[in-house]
């Protein structure tokens, strides 16, 4: 270590606090992620006066499983005034903010060198735990206050950027959602004139089959007469070859490889362990043995049938014991009322305009991402004032 660097045990101090009084109810748990999150902890007789209490501006964290994981989970807490903890947790605190910010701190311990560093150190057979001592004794730059807290501004400007470009994304899914139920679930998709089908007088017919009314002039069919799901493909390990294109597996992208299967808007979900998960893709791709793909849009698009595909409890048809296995003749068999032409070409054509709106916002974020990375790896090259004796 550079002489410059201090060592984080005589800037920090254990807490142990307990809610001896039930005063506090707020439950938290960590995850690998490094933030706080609501406990999913089963607590029915549970004695939650000897949970910890953090309060805001403290941190916790876990020292075990760390080499396991390859992460050291560890958070500051700052959207909450305190909250109680696992006992399993050590609670710490910075002993003077006046030498050393937390959040600045906390900046430190998101960089993936502390992680690599503490699974180094991390002992205690498979899942590899970390000595309390140990993290004590790791080190990092403290320059003055000021330049600290220059460093802070400039990371938090950062990250409440990529926040806000996030929720701008979870509103364009939302706003994308509601269409399709006004559309197709509310049958307030636009008329001849642009008026609203159903509340202006649009003829209803009801069919018995579904058992609901559906819009004159709309067919009832199958699934498999909208789309036709394929089965992925396979690709031995020892030919996943680094390149360009993403190969999704049941549960998303599982790697890259320099050749693809697939050049076209698809539709992609679990076929077998991991059910219930819907990924659009409209780039080259290689979608693994263990999903299943749209190959073929009927008398659909693909938008529609992501959004369709959204309210349907694919796990729920899943089938196997000890691996869940979806099997696409169940998707293809089930009755579905196959909307005119005229409505999907409209619903594709407002979504692609929402979807270009969300690509512009993951630009951003990505690059927002990147200097964000930057900032954390520069936190090593901060110069640190001489000590004056």
């Amino acid at each position: 270590m550079k002489s410059s660097y201090k060592r984080i045990g005589d800037y920090i101090e254990l807490v142990d606090e307990r809610n001896k009084e039930l005063n506090v109810d707020l439950l938290l748990g960590l995850s690998i992620s490094k933030q706080f999150i609501p406990s999913v902890a089963n607590t029915v007789g549970a004695d939650m006066s000897n949970y910890k209490i953090i309060k805001k501006g403290q941190f916790a964290c876990s020292i075990m499983q760390v080499r396991r994981d390859g992460k050291m989970p560890i958070a500051l807490l700052q959207d909450f005034d305190e909250a109680i903890i696992s006992q399993a947790y050590p609670v710490f605190r910075v002993i003077d903010e006046n030498k050393l910010l937390p959040e600045y701190l906390m900046m430190w311990f998101s960089r993936s060198e502390f992680d690599r560093q503490a699974t180094f150190h991390a002992v205690g057979g498979v899942r590899g735990s970390l000595e309390w001592d140990d993290f004590l004794d790791f080190e990092l730059p403290i320059p003055s206050i000021e330049k600290q807290q220059k460093i802070v501004n400039e990371y938090n400007t950062i990250t409440k950027r990529i926040a806000l470009n996030e929720q701008l994304n979870q509103k364009l899914e939302e706003t994308a959602q509601t269409l399709y139920k006004h559309w197709f679930v509310n049958f307030e998709f636009p008329n001849e004139e642009g008026e609203p089908y159903k509340s202006s007088g649009g003829e209803m017919i009801f069919n018995e089959e579904l058992d609901i009314e559906i819009p004159e002039g709309w067919e009832v069919g199958i699934i498999g007469d909208l789309f036709t799901f394929q089965r992925g493909h396979d690709l031995p390990s020892q030919r996943r070859i680094k390149g360009a294109y993403p190969i999704f597996a049941s549960s998303g992208i599982a790697g890259f490889h320099n050749e693809f299967k697939i050049n076209k808007p698809t539709i992609i979900t679990g076929r077998s362990g991991s059910l219930g998960e819907l990924f659009y893709y409209d780039k080259p791709c290689w979608p693994l043995n263990t999903s299943l793909y749209i190959k073929d849009f009927k008398e659909s698009t693909p938008f529609y049938s992501l959004y369709f595909l959204k309210t349907i409890n694919l796990k729920e048809l899943g089938a196997g014991s000890a691996v869940p296995t979806l099997n696409r003749n169940v998707i293809h068999a089930l009755s579905k009322e196959i909307p005119c032409t005229r409505v999907l070409e409209l619903f594709e054509n407002k979504v692609t305009s929402i979807k270009m709106f969300k690509d512009l916002n993951t630009n951003v974020i990505d690059k927002m991402e990147g200097f964000k990375g930057l900032l954390l790896a520069k936190m090593t090259k901060v110069e640190v004032e001489k000590e004056i004796a």
